[in-house]
């Protein structure tokens, strides 16, 4: 799952960062009070809930500083918008409205139940809800819904989603998508059966055990053909939610209104409490903080925590109104490997040596800013991680510590006793990373390997770090980046970074370029794998292949410093959405 990308705000630099860190080592123990009522205070919605309500009515209030890639359900690949979007559709399952790990567990939505699973795990069927509705009250269809589907397919104009759907159903990518459909209904994709208007039932070419998470993401959600408006259908999706779209204006400002055919009684997920819910986009971070701390907002958009002056004011004096949820993002340096020496995996294990990870995790906001110091690549929402326990290089063992003697060795067994030159690349609108990147530097410097910071635009993402042969002109040894779960499962997170299958031309995500049959091996048999406790075990095989091949540099499992306004009732933090607050079950006072 891919972070937002923020507008660059430079001047938070080295002095805020050590005030912050100050704050943050003594932020749990500070004054913090409870309300007595609703559980208010430092932490009161991490993972519980605090100032529980059923109470209706008012206007929730969202403030940010990047609008979504796409509200389109098919295009959007942010995390936070997938999270929005349950406020206007529906899936056939989606995340349980529950606190923490509990809200990641699937729950029937648009289905009467859980699938009917057959044909040795190949074959998936429902039934629809009686009562489900447009927001105009034509019935939704289980065709809707396998319109809504066959849009990923569409890749030549609606690029930018997760393609999870058209990898597992047809991953010979026979079907060319609704819009070159010759079937006079446009539903020809073969995979998907819909005998009437309430069944719909799904083909595997081969069982995937994480299917069901994969028709739980947003762009599984149906789209009506009538309504179609193929790449401006993000301008104004059409509701099959408890919300409608009544205005947008990209990049400055959302409005839902409650879509009045929608019926709690079809819909046992979403609780509709606000009667109205607003976005305003801010064009600076500091400004979007000041105004979420004077309460003329409710919650940041993003979720991805205050800036570093909003952190100092509100560790300082509103310590009652925010949250510290680890993200279930993994920040890290990536080690591509056309890039000279990073081909060599003791140059790598060298960078990794010699980096000086506490004050990576300094540079990162501290432990509560920034999070716990990473020791390898599987973060905590996913089953099989183990945290710290799992140390490779004994990272943590050391207190985060350089192992100078280590990496000279590795230096010498990789041919560069003496040091090397290469690149640290980092994005220029993220600050945080540019400090990381400096502090990286700072510490390689002392093992003799020279490395030079190259920023680039984080709207290029996909033409930059993603197109290989950008990366090797630009001599890019060392990438910044970070990563969480599409879904809680090590398929869901490492795919798209690890499997040699995933390395493209342009817009790749293995940035390592990582060609290893035993990881390949490893994602095939857990695909198959149904037992829960097997999945961990192959998940952590996988994270200790990817670790033992040296190709990063973990930095932290990330912690947020959330705000949430004294005018919020019933939130809560949510391992669905690494961390964030379950937006749908938010009401107001």
């Amino acid at each position: 799952m891919t972070t937002q990308r923020t507008k660059g705000r430079r001047k938070q630099a080295a002095a805020a960062a050590a005030v912050v860190a100050a704050l943050l080592s003594t932020a749990a123990c500070g004054g913090s009070k409870d309300d007595g009522g609703g559980g208010a205070g430092y932490d009161a919605a991490n993972g519980k809930v605090a100032n529980a309500s059923t109470k209706t009515g008012g206007t929730l209030k969202f403030a940010g500083t990047q609008d979504a890639d796409s509200w389109d359900t098919t295009r959007g690949y942010y995390g936070f918008a997938w999270n929005f979007m349950r406020f206007y559709s529906r899936q056939l399952l989606t995340s349980k409205t529950e606190p923490g790990k509990t809200g990641a567990e699937l729950t029937p939505d648009l289905a009467t139940s859980r699938a009917k699973i057959t044909d040795g795990g190949k074959t998936y069927s429902y039934t629809l809800r009686p009562g489900i509705t447009w927001e105009d009250g034509k019935p939704i269809t289980s065709q809707d819904i396998k319109y809504g589907i066959e849009r990923v397919w569409a890749q030549d104009v609606l690029s930018g989603g997760p393609v999870y759907l058209r990898d597992v159903l047809d991953p010979k990518k026979t079907y060319k998508g609704p819009y070159k459909d010759k079937a006079k209904d446009h539903l020809g994709l073969k995979a998907i059966d819909t005998p009437d208007a309430t069944h719909i039932t799904f083909h595997l070419p081969k069982p995937n055990s994480d299917f069901e998470e994969i028709l739980a993401l947003t762009s599984a959600s149906p789209v009506r053909q009538d309504k179609d408006t193929k790449s401006k259908y993000g301008l104004h999706p059409f509701s099959s939610g408890p919300y409608k779209f009544q205005s947008y204006t990209p990049n400055k400002s959302l409005v839902l209104v409650r879509n009045p055919n929608w019926k709690k009684s079809s819909d046992p997920v979403r609780k509709a409490y606000p009667d109205k819910v607003t976005v305003t986009l801010f064009t600076n971070a500091d400004d979007l903080d000041n105004q979420l701390i004077a309460g003329k907002y409710d919650l940041d958009l993003s979720q991805t925590g205050l800036s570093p002056q909003g952190r100092t004011k509100a560790l300082k004096e509103h310590q009652d109104s925010i949250d510290n949820p680890i993200s279930g993002y993994i920040r890290y340096a990536v080690f591509p490997q056309n890039v000279k020496p990073m081909d060599n995996i003791h140059c790598r294990k060298a960078v990794i040596y010699g980096a000086d990870h506490k004050s990576l995790q300094t540079a990162r906001g501290g432990p509560k800013g920034g999070g716990d110091i990473g020791t390898n690549m599987l973060p905590p929402s996913v089953p099989g991680s183990e945290l710290q326990k799992y140390d490779p290089y004994g990272t943590a063992k050391n207190d985060g510590k350089p192992n100078v003697a280590k990496a000279k060795e590795e230096l010498k067994a990789c041919g560069k006793p003496n040091g090397f030159k290469t690149t640290i690349s980092v994005r220029n609108n993220k600050p945080v990373e540019v400090a990381t990147a400096e502090s990286l530097q700072a510490s390689l410097s002392k093992i003799g390997i020279k490395a030079d910071i190259d920023q680039w635009d984080g709207a290029e993402i996909a033409s930059i770090p993603g197109n290989p042969d950008v990366v090797k002109k630009r001599n890019m040894g060392i990438i910044i980046l970070g990563w969480g779960p599409d879904f809680p499962s090590v398929q869901g997170y490492g795919l798209p970074l690890w499997h040699s299958s995933y390395i493209l031309p342009n817009g790749n995500n293995n940035y390592a370029l990582i060609n290893d049959k035993g990881i390949d091996g490893d994602f095939a048999k857990f695909t198959t794998e149904s037992d829960p406790a097997q999945k961990a075990a192959t998940a952590r095989d996988i994270n200790h292949k990817v670790m033992e091949g040296a190709y990063y540099l973990p930095f932290v499992f990330e912690r947020f410093i959330n705000w949430r306004s004294d005018r919020l009732s019933n939130v809560y933090t949510t391992d669905a959405y690494s961390g964030m607050y379950d937006f749908i079950s938010l009401g107001v006072k």
